[in-house]
């Protein structure tokens, strides 16, 4: 089925430009730009109204929704993928939380069997496995009673069980580091720090054999230290040198205060930064008490927070606040806060070159949105899973 979208906004990874835009089945098929640009051909026509017709958003750190931890397995997974989807995320990559070793392994043999294009839901694209090689110092909401440091008998297995797993964050300076970053690398699975101790060598030395990304930039992991009179750099300096490393932004507005997201932008750009929701369970919910991993914790302020209210735990964001509120706190130009919620997630995964952008040839994952992105239409391969225009 071809159907053509009109009167649009279209934003492009560069630009905004008026237009219109065809899609045919699952994948885009013609574009045409200008006030008057017209598609002949279709058997469906969406009147955009002149509202911003972008490519869908791809979060690569999400724990879940809606009252469901995507550990949960089965059904929630679905749950929650559906309830960011009702948000613009038309992909997603479910995240696991630190457990036991059975808890690891009953969770990838569960997603295996999982239907990753299901309909009314999110393109489910693989696994980002965050832990359990953390530091305990920097655990966060992490629950420290799982924490240890990478087991070749255990990670090799997880490998050997599934190859859906697309990330693994884990922390850098832990014995055996070395070791596990070249699994990694054999197996195509993107390595990630987080919660980590370690100082800015300790993550170039990582960098040089594979490291790709900090997983929620700012959040438990170092930055300069002074010892012995000497100050020392860290993991957020190192992010910020390599040009090359992808960081994640927690784009809500609680996690990083507006003078940071002004930096991360400033400084590593729209190719290089991940819009990530890190949302767990209570997003889409009501305040109250919620457990996070078997840690109890509380939605309240718009953020979920340890009981004691020492620290996050985690967020409730959805990605389009994240795109709504980094385009508030930075000034930043629309494309370019689209492209870190979308084209940039995707190329960090290597998938750049089929999704992620308003181009002929690649996936029809489609929003329309207005001025404060407000989602008037979500298209998820070529199917409208929601609309405010038909």
């Amino acid at each position: 089925m071809k159907t053509c979208y009109k009167n649009a906004r279209i934003v492009l990874p560069d630009a905004v430009r008026e237009g219109c835009l065809m899609t045919e089945n699952d994948t885009i098929s013609a574009i045409a730009f200008g006030p008057d640009a017209c598609l002949d051909g279709a058997d469906v026509t969406v009147d955009c109204q002149g509202m911003y017709l972008s490519p869908g958003f791809i979060d690569v750190h999400v724990h879940g929704a809606g009252g469901h931890d995507f550990m949960e397995g089965g059904e929630a997974v679905y749950t929650a993928a559906r309830c960011h989807m009702l948000h613009g995320t038309t992909s997603i990559v479910p995240t696991t939380l630190t457990g036991s070793r059975q808890d690891l392994l009953d969770f990838v043999d569960g997603f295996n069997q999982l239907d990753l294009e299901r309909e009314g839901c999110p393109h489910i694209l693989g696994l980002h496995l965050e832990g359990p090689y953390f530091a305990a110092s920097q655990a966060g909401a992490q629950n420290p009673e799982y924490l240890r440091n990478p087991q070749p008998d255990e990670y090799e297995e997880v490998l050997r069980r599934t190859d859906r797993v697309r990330r693994w964050s884990f922390a850098v300076e832990l014995d055996g580091s070395d070791r596990f970053l070249e699994a990694l690398h054999q197996h195509g699975v993107i390595s990630s720090l987080a919660h980590s101790d370690a100082d800015c060598k300790q993550v170039m030395h990582a960098h040089d054999m594979g490291l790709r990304c900090l997983t929620h930039f700012y959040s438990c992991m170092t930055t300069v230290q002074r010892k012995h009179a000497y100050r020392h750099a860290g993991a957020i300096e190192a992010g910020y040198l390599l040009d090359e490393m992808y960081v994640e932004a927690i784009a809500d507005g609680s996690h990083l205060p507006a003078e940071l997201l002004q930096l991360i932008y400033k400084v590593k750009g729209p190719r290089r930064v991940c819009l990530v929701t890190d949302s767990m369970c209570a997003a889409g919910m009501p305040d109250g008490e919620y457990s996070l991993g078997g840690v109890p914790c509380i939605k309240e302020d718009g953020v979920a927070k340890l009981m004691d209210r020492s620290a996050f735990a985690g967020s409730v964001a959805t990605t389009d606040m994240l795109v709504r509120t980094f385009r508030k706190l930075t000034g930043a130009p629309l494309h370019d806060v689209v492209r870190m919620a979308s084209l940039t997630p995707a190329e960090m995964l290597g998938i750049g070159t089929r999704t992620g952008s308003i181009q002929v040839g690649k996936a029809a994952d489609l929003l329309v949105f207005d001025e404060d992105v407000q989602l008037k239409h979500i298209v998820v391969g070529g199917r409208t899973e929601f609309s405010e225009l038909q």
